[in-house]
């Protein structure tokens, strides 16, 4: 997003992704690495306002074979892209089409500067696919949130619908849900939400009943200010939105959207800042399974002696009311040298209770006490298919990148402030994430016109159904070992898109 910062028209061609996409495979030559990340998208802007190559912060929804993916295309230094961009697997990940969304930007037809914080959700009713994002204009401020409609299962877009505009405050870091249950009594119904950074980040809920074409009155539910909110639908249609305050909180609905609950806190949030001047994230991760239980991973430290790096850890909950201790995803030994952060959490919806398959993935540095120039950022995964009760070995995907490869912005270098990982149909779990190759000529950097960067979406394929158990490393019986005299400040707020 901006916050200051907080913070080619016409018809996109689609093309095939097969073992590269426009010559930036990226062939890990690390040992440890067990997978190898496809690239699925590339920057397709030349503006010299942005930077290029540069996609990062990707989000990703899948339904039945079909996973679509968006991501920010052509990172501005204080905020926001020349636009964002999708990729859309029809046969769970074997094959991708991939293009730009029309009628957002200047660069593609739209009335906006630039646009930011990429969101994407299915409402099989209306069967459409929906894409939220951040509208930003001249003035680098979030002045719209906005969502594109794809009614062929995500090949072609049409033009953004408003869901909300502002021409006197600041909108942040929107997101989108659609209720996916048959039996739901809001079945078909479509919620935003986003937070309005002019009123001290006030949160803001909007629903749709018509496959997003229309949206309805602008709801601010009676809860602390926030950020980040994630709504998720459970089967008896209730939205729970986990979301970041001064910790972890959540609220929700009863009544499809008409009225909010009062919000709970889920946890306390505790993180180790991550070195190297990357923006590290530090925004929540949150799904749901089939039996409608919530998950909300995030990056803490509280398992780490004097919080000198971060675990992914999660917590659940069956209600949205209480949820329970947090606790930590084993990826290795709390004594070990590796920072984790930036999770993107996915549950495998076909799946609930104790066989309740989880994939996480995630980004890691392996020695956190790292400086900008040592620094080697990496992306791993590792699964559940026993509800957390053990997990797998966890799994090298991505090369190490230095921090110079990767997009500049006013807040750090930057993959995103979140990833996502979706379950096909199939059982298998998709990570969509950020790699980066070395630039041509120099640093990734904002220096007009600068072409030399080569980060861009990738993607990897899991089989967490038939995955093995690893060590059946168990974290049930861990327990918190810092705990800071003052609550240690979530290290992305006050930020923008």
């Amino acid at each position: 997003m901006i916050l200051g910062e907080r913070g080619a028209r016409g018809a996109r061609r689609l093309l095939v992704a097969a073992a590269a996409i426009g010559g930036l495979l990226i062939v890990s030559t690390v040992s440890a690495a067990s997978v190898l990340p496809l690239p699925i998208n590339s920057d397709p802007y030349t503006n010299s306002s942005s930077q290029h190559q540069t996609q990062l912060e990707p989000d990703s929804f899948a339904f039945g074979n079909t996973v679509v993916s968006v991501t920010q295309s052509g990172r501005f230094y204080n905020g926001g892209s020349s636009n964002i961009a999708w990729s859309t697997s029809q046969d769970s990940g074997r094959t991708w089409v991939h293009g730009t969304l029309p009628g957002t930007t200047v660069y593609e037809g739209g009335p906006w500067a630039r646009i930011s914080d990429p969101a994407i959700a299915y409402d099989p009713l209306h069967n459409v696919w929906i894409a939220s994002g951040l509208a930003i204009d001249a003035g680098a401020r979030g002045a719209g949130v906005t969502v594109s409609r794809s009614t062929d299962g995500g090949l072609t877009w049409q033009n953004p619908v408003n869901v909300a505009l502002s021409a006197s405050t600041f909108f942040d870091k929107e997101w989108i849900a659609c209720d996916t249950w048959a039996a739901s009594p809001h079945f078909g119904n479509c919620y935003v939400e986003w937070d309005d950074a002019g009123l001290g980040d006030e949160i803001m809920m909007s629903t749709s009943s018509d496959g997003g074409l229309t949206w309805g009155p602008v709801r601010t539910p009676s809860v602390p200010s926030g950020l980040s909110g994630q709504p998720l639908v459970q089967p008896n249609g209730t939205v729970i939105v986990p979301y970041n305050s001064s910790n972890i909180r959540a609220f929700r609905s009863t009544d499809g959207g008409n009225t909010w609950s009062s919000s709970v806190s889920v946890a306390s949030d505790i993180e180790h800042g991550v070195n190297g001047g990357l923006r590290g994230g530090g925004l929540i991760s949150a799904e749901i399974s089939g039996d409608g239980t919530v998950y909300v991973a995030w990056q803490d430290c509280r398992f780490r002696t004097g919080c000198a790096s971060n675990d992914i850890v999660y917590s659940s909950s069956v209600d949205g009311i209480t949820w329970s201790a947090v606790q930590r995803v084993p990826i290795d030994a709390t004594t070990s040298t590796v920072d984790h952060f930036i999770p993107g959490i996915g549950i495998d919806r076909a799946t609930s209770g104790a066989t309740t398959r989880i994939g996480v993935a995630y980004y890691y540095y392996p020695v956190s006490s790292c400086n900008s120039s040592t620094c080697q950022l990496t992306v791993g995964f590792i699964s559940s298919r026993d509800n957390g009760a053990t997990w797998s070995t966890a799994q090298q995907v991505s090369q190490p990148m230095n921090l110079s490869w990767i997009a500049n912005t006013n807040q750090g270098r930057m993959v995103g402030d979140y990833v996502s990982t979706s379950f096909t149909a199939d059982g298998k779990a998709h990570p969509v994430f950020a790699i980066a190759k070395p630039p041509q000529g120099g640093a990734c950097n904002y220096t007009p016109p600068t072409l030399v960067c080569r980060e861009q979406l990738a993607t990897a394929t899991f089989d967490v159904m038939g995955s093995a158990a690893g060590p059946g490393v168990s974290t049930a019986s861990e327990k918190p070992v810092f705990r800071p005299r003052k609550r240690q400040l979530h290290p992305r707020l006050r930020t923008a898109n």
